[in-house]
């Protein structure tokens, strides 16, 4: 049952950490652009939403991370 829930956790962890890493901009200005900012990313720096969605992003990668290797502990 524990596995269960570990690969339940790690199912929405990917498609969370996927959903997140696609809202990063790329080289357009992204997640700012989408809420209407004229100015780019690079000469604005970074807005407060772009640092949460990268702490966001590397919390959901890091539980993405500790849930693969306890279940490759678990069936190893």
């Amino acid at each position: 049952m524990l596995t269960d829930i570990l690969v339940g956790i790690e199912v929405a962890s990917s498609f969370g950490l996927v959903l997140l890493i696609l809202l990063h901009s790329g080289r357009g200005g992204g997640l700012s652009d989408m809420f209407g900012s004229s100015v780019g990313s690079a000469a604005a720096g970074s807005t407060v939403a772009e640092r949460n969605l990268d702490r966001l992003t590397v919390t959901v990668a890091v539980v993405f991370a500790f849930t693969s290797v306890i279940i490759g502990l678990r069936w190893g």
